[in-house]
């Protein structure tokens, strides 16, 4: 795996208790392991707000600085409702910290896709790493993704 300037974790389900659901929590702790590992100098965090009520980014950061992540590395996308927009908000954010690689933290299925929404911002270095973690319901999800991903491959193009 090669080092970039950034990670992005996608959001997912926060609890009615306010903490990061198991999925998520996958996410953050490969973005940790990584970070830790020196692959990465910052993390952006992208959410919207959730049927639950909270703000998935802002949960999302509190759990990595509760990991040891310093606040000032972690720069928060609480309009990151989809891939799409994750895409842009992460564009815009790389733009101004003058980063040129990233790398995509999310399930293994999500991959493909975000990675195109992302090419398609214009950011040429995309890499990804996947969280370790399997539920039943990834079984829909990756029946969902293909025709997602066709759906950003002409969205997006043009």
């Amino acid at each position: 795996m090669k080092p970039v300037d950034a990670a992005v974790v996608l959001g997912n389900k926060v609890e009615v208790n306010g903490q990061p659901s198991e999925r998520l929590k996958a996410r953050l702790d490969k973005s940790v392991e990584l970070y830790e590992g020196g692959y990465f100098s910052y993390i952006i965090v992208s959410g919207g707000i959730g049927k639950e009520g909270f703000d998935e980014a802002k949960v999302m950061k509190s759990y990595l600085i509760d990991k040891g992540i310093p606040a000032e590395k972690i720069k928060v996308d609480n309009n990151g409702y989809n891939s799409y927009m994750t895409a842009q908000n992460t564009s815009k954010i790389m733009e101004e910290l003058e980063l040129d690689s990233v790398m995509v933290i999310t399930q293994y299925f999500h991959v493909a896709r975000t990675k195109l929404a992302l090419r398609k911002m214009d950011i040429k270095e995309v890499y990804a790493a996947h969280a370790k973690i399997f539920e039943f319901r990834d079984i829909y999800s990756i029946l969902r993704e293909f025709p997602a991903y066709y759906k950003y491959l002409y969205k997006l193009s043009g």
